[in-house]
């Protein structure tokens, strides 16, 4: 669902220090200032975890360059990337997507998630700017087989032990995923959630899964390491 909402606005300004617009009360001056149209139309975001250390997402919320806010109460499944035991693959891919998808580049996005290693729900914020955003809009230097462009379309999300988040840019062909680097990027827990503090279960939610019970025997916690 996509709307302009003051609650997504205080958080934005919290966090930027931008000011709304008189057409686009969400809009930061920067998103403001350019076309971040896409030419591929959506932009997609996933969520994985390292292989045996899983975690859910419950619940998410973008602003767009245009000032709209989507709020994610259904979101497509929060993956287990095979190839990241230790560590964060250099290549790293969040799977199809049917749910999670936004028009234009994201200024802000916030979502809750359960760890379960941690049994611990977290909310982690992230800011984004024109860096990312240009780096969304324009094709890679390079070209699928076929002689396709190539496009960084989605933002995948690393979910791990200790709240600890990480965001990458896939590529194809087995080339490493690209880093991106938010202005800005939080993550609270316990008594410091604000938006996630309606999502915590009671009693919590958390069951290991057997081959997690099975990794962490005779590992020290976070069971790799995740930066």
């Amino acid at each position: 669902m996509k709307k302009p909402h003051a609650l997504a606005l205080a958080l934005l300004l919290t966090v930027t220090g931008c000011s709304p617009s008189k057409t686009h009360p969400l809009q930061s001056n920067q998103a403001a200032s350019g076309d971040w149209t896409l030419p591929y139309g959506n932009w997609s975001f996933s969520f994985i975890t390292p292989a045996e250390l899983p975690a859910v997402v419950l619940h998410a919320r973008v602003i767009d360059t245009d000032g709209y806010l989507y709020t994610f109460n259904t979101l497509d499944p929060t993956a287990r990337d095979s190839d990241s035991v230790k560590k964060w693959s250099d290549v790293t891919y969040g799977g199809s997507v049917n749910f999670n998808k936004v028009k234009k580049p994201p200024q802000y996005i916030v979502f809750c998630w359960d760890s379960y290693i941690d049994q611990q729900t977290y909310e982690t914020s992230a800011v984004f700017g024109p860096d990312t955003w240009l780096r969304m809009k324009v094709p890679a230097d390079h070209i699928w087989s076929n002689g396709d462009l190539v496009w960084y379309d989605n933002m995948t999300f690393g979910l791990s032990p200790g709240g600890k988040v990480n965001i990458w840019f896939p590529d194809v062909a087995g080339r490493p995923s690209l880093r991106v680097k938010p202005l800005k990027l939080m993550t609270r827990s316990g008594k410091d959630l604000t938006l996630c503090k309606d999502y915590v279960v009671p009693g919590g939610s958390f069951n290991f899964l057997p081959e997690t019970q099975e990794f962490i025997k005779g590992k020290t916690y976070p069971y790799g390491n995740w930066d």
